[in-house]
């Protein structure tokens, strides 16, 4: 029997489907704008609004999203107006949203199982509910990506130039941080609030050691996204081992392989020989 005619299976593979292509479109602006710490930051931070929503008894995707927006734009404001540096921005929101999150459970009268299965992710777990609004809140991402695709790609290499042209950068930078919270709230029912930040980076990385092209990287990036969870999620089933560990393992994996077929580094082994060569024969 075919594991896909379980409805479980099914909704697993939607849910996977879902992150492998959203976590890629924004991981792409993440990691070329230098925002994996803040990545981290932001899905350490859904630990908190989880754990509100189950003290409140509202749908912790709910108040995750609410937590992890007023985390984002917290970041931001923080690091511009601060005085701080966005690292130090980051860990301040990084520790204390973790705290409120033990804090939060702290004051629950009962010990809830489903709480720590947002840590590590649990795909098969999926309800249609869930599957619904990933879908919702994803295809609300990727709509916004596509009407701002020239003024987010602007703010990515040149934010202050972008200001300059009368791009509203400020805006679109709070935007794209807004974009990255609920990126992260759709991702952590499958990979876990510990692993999400690796899917967010992984597979756009992966695709920047095999193109320098924006549009090319994107588009690998999706399809090494989609790859890695599809293929995790079967390996996970059939290992019997947990969903979105073996998920980012395989992400990983399909990095170090791209590294190693990388034509940048090709390139640069052999530039790197032929400045030995000429240096070895300058010194005859």
């Amino acid at each position: 029997m075919s594991i896909l005619t379980y409805t479980f299976m099914q909704r697993a593979l939607g849910a996977s489907l879902i992150i492998g292509i959203i976590c890629a479109v924004i991981g792409t602006y993440v990691v070329l704008r230098g925002l994996s710490f803040i990545g981290a930051g932001i899905a350490h931070a859904s630990f908190g609004g989880v754990a509100l929503g189950f003290l409140l008894g509202i749908n912790p995707f709910v108040s995750a999203i609410v937590f992890c927006l007023l985390t984002a734009w917290g970041i931001g404001w923080t690091s511009e107006n601060g005085k701080l540096k966005e690292d130090t921005a980051i860990g301040v929101f990084f520790a204390s949203t973790m705290a409120l999150g033990v804090f939060f459970i702290g004051m629950m009268k009962a010990y809830n199982l489903d709480l720590f299965g947002y840590l590590f992710g649990n795909v098969l777990a999926v309800t249609k509910s869930d599957l619904l609004l990933s879908a919702s809140l994803g295809s609300a991402v990727l709509i916004t990506v596509f009407l701002l695709y020239k003024e987010l790609l602007f703010i990515t290499f040149d934010q202050e130039m972008a200001q300059v042209t009368g791009v509203p950068a400020r805006g679109i930078y709070y935007l794209l941080l807004g974009l990255i919270a609920i990126t992260i709230v759709i991702s952590i029912k499958v990979v876990g609030i510990i692993l999400v930040s690796a899917l967010l980076v992984i597979p756009p990385a992966s695709a920047y050691q095999l193109t320098e092209d924006f549009n090319k990287m994107m588009l690998l990036a999706v399809l090494i996204g989609i790859a890695s969870s599809l293929m995790g999620l079967f390996l996970s089933y059939w290992l019997d081992v947990a969903s979105g560990a073996t998920i980012v393992l395989t992400a990983t994996t399909i990095f170090f392989a791209a590294s190693i077929l990388s034509p940048r580094r090709r390139h640069l082994k052999r530039r790197k020989r032929n400045l030995l060569k000429e240096l070895g024969q300058t010194n005859k």
